[in-house]
């Protein structure tokens, strides 16, 4: 079997972020988190939930563009914020800015009131940072994306859920942030950034200059672990076998 493309390191590296999550409610957005969560029902973490992107929860691991083989439920629209609410949900979305302490903004990019650029709105940014865990990835890691200051605020970061207080940081965890560089959290006093891994091929510089603010970088940065050969085989032969991955991450 051909050594692991950066991609496949990537999906693996995504599939982590919800690795010991047990029964709770996986809702990747986008292609790469898709691959991992089912990456990781598969093998690591089989009681995650999966949905099919609407309302039905899916049994069994199924190939991206397929219908799934088993549908074992359905969660209608108003008991996804029973969900939500109570923390058993784990969402990773992609922003289109991400600042230091990890707010981010999916909305508009420039002064609000005239942006330059807009994108999707808030959306349901505010309430899945408040109540549950949520992780982030970018495919494509650069200071524009990494970012200083988000230019509006939709996910809620470290420092402004700390100010809000209790009422925001009861359920706020920002668990992991994955993009085409290597793998951040938040797991240091003051929640900055943290360098975690770096994927093969990439060296702490690159990640570094790539970035828009100082991250903390710890004295010895491993490399993002590799697929094993039965993660390669799911990814190529089962989930991915049309390699949509690499249209997204070369």
């Amino acid at each position: 079997m051909r050594s692991a493309t950066r991609a496949e390191v990537c999906v693996v590296a995504c599939a982590e972020a919800w690795r010991g999550d047990g029964e709770i409610l996986a809702s990747p957005i986008g292609l790469i988190p898709t691959i991992g969560a089912r990456l990781a029902r598969a093998t690591f973490d089989p009681d995650l939930l999966l949905s099919d992107g609407e309302a039905y929860l899916t049994q069994g691991t199924w190939a991206i563009g397929e219908a799934p083989p088993v549908i074992e439920g359905w969660i209608p629209f108003r008991h996804i914020f029973d969900l939500i609410y109570g923390g058993r949900r784990h969402v990773m979305m992609g922003p289109s800015q991400i600042d230091r302490y990890g707010n981010t903004n999916i909305s508009a990019i420039g002064d609000f009131d005239r942006p330059k650029v807009q994108l999707l709105g808030v959306r349901g940014a505010p309430g899945n940072t408040v109540h549950h865990p949520t992780s982030y990835w970018v495919s494509r890691h650069s200071p524009r994306i990494f970012t200083a200051t988000v230019d509006m605020v939709c996910g809620v970061g470290y420092d402004r859920a700390a100010a809000a207080g209790d009422v925001v940081t009861r359920f706020h965890e920002l668990r992991r942030v994955v993009s085409n560089l290597g793998v951040f959290d938040f797991a240091t006093p003051d929640h900055r950034m943290r360098l975690v891994s770096v994927h093969p091929g990439v060296t702490v510089p690159e990640v570094l200059a790539a970035t828009g603010f100082e991250l903390v970088v710890p004295e010895d940065v491993p490399e993002t672990r590799l697929p094993t050969a039965e993660e390669l085989r799911l990814i190529r032969e089962v989930i991915d076998p049309r390699d949509a991955r690499s249209k997204e991450v070369r």
